[in-house]
């Protein structure tokens, strides 16, 4: 049981669920992506969606396992709106197929939900050589967002409903390399240490929200985009790659860190609570505006990598 119910401005705190935030809410008129939506918060922010009438687009990288997923939700919720589709971060390519299927759809998109990534994993390469974390967590969902952004703003207008993008970050960010992001290294595994490598590619999710918020008001477009930090939950696959800290989580978890429901809190009430209507560029934690580090705040680091980001994606 979590032991810190304190209640901040929102109502709510680090004990709430996800339906408890999202209680009396329609969300019937709303399409949404899901990325990681077939393991740990990805599960219950999906089937919490649905269960307020979101048309839930599930992107996995494990089609079966995303399909178990939608059938046991629809078992739950026989008139969930679910459908999907395959999507790996770590490939640029997969990314790019992804977009292109989703926009072929007709769909209209409110909601982007970038939920999926790896925690602290050996240093490894993705298949575009790029350094899996960083891939992964930042500039799959980089890319991910910029190719349906030209759909969220078509929605947006057609609609005449708020755009959301909310990207799953950690308070990890605070845990990044001294520099924030290793721009001159990113691929140095002489240099890799996997935390501050995870570190990184949460700072990565922050700065990308807050550079975005930024380019979206100075266009006028009604979307927001924030960051949050859903908290440390017991009985995710995150620490697969950690077996002695995983074992140890599992038996003390139940103590002093979230559960499954309480972990998607937050991205559930970012996405979805009309108390975040029209606010932009912020980071989230136990459902409320929290407060990120220093480098989480740093304008310039933000518009950098996003220069970065965008050399990354579109090589010459």
């Amino acid at each position: 049981m979590w032991i810190f119910g304190w209640k901040g401005p929102s109502g709510f705190s680090a004990s709430s669920t996800a339906e408890e935030v999202t209680q009396g809410i329609d969300g019937s008129a709303l399409a949404a992506i899901v990325t990681g939506a077939s393991s740990g918060i990805g599960v219950e922010t999906t089937r919490v969606l649905a269960l307020r009438g979101v048309h839930v687009v599930m992107a996995v990288r494990n089609a079966d396992a995303g399909r178990n997923v939608k059938e046991s939700i629809l078992k739950e919720i026989p008139s969930a709106k679910i459908d999907v589709m395959e999507l790996d971060l770590s490939s640029m390519a997969s990314v790019r197929k992804f977009a292109s299927q989703y926009q072929s759809s007709n769909l209209p998109l409110n909601l982007l939900i970038n939920n999926a990534g790896v925690m602290a994993t050996p240093f490894m390469l993705s298949q575009d050589k790029i350094e899996l974390q960083f891939a992964t967590n930042h500039l799959g969902h980089f890319l991910l967002t910029d190719l349906l952004l030209e759909t969220m703003k078509r929605t947006a207008r057609e609609s005449n409903i708020e755009g959301r993008i909310v990207n799953v970050s950690s308070e990890g960010h605070r845990i990044a390399y001294s520099e924030g992001i290793c721009f001159d290294k990113i691929n140095d595994e002489s240099g890799y240490y996997t935390w501050y490598a995870y570190g990184q590619s949460k700072l990565a999710n922050i700065l990308h929200a807050k550079e975005l918020a930024q380019r979206l008001k100075e266009e006028e477009v009604e979307i927001t985009a924030n960051s949050l930090h859903p908290g440390a939950i017991i009985s995710t696959n995150l620490m697969r790659h950690h077996g002695l800290i995983n074992t140890v989580g599992q038996m003390l978890g139940k103590y002093f860190l979230k559960n499954i429901p309480q972990g998607a809190a937050t991205t559930c009430y970012v996405a979805l609570n009309p108390q975040v209507k029209g606010v932009s560029g912020e980071y989230f934690l136990d459902s409320n505006i929290g407060n990120p580090s220093a480098k989480a705040k740093d304008a310039d680091l933000a518009k950098k990598l996003w220069d970065f980001s965008c050399t990354l994606t579109n090589p010459k």
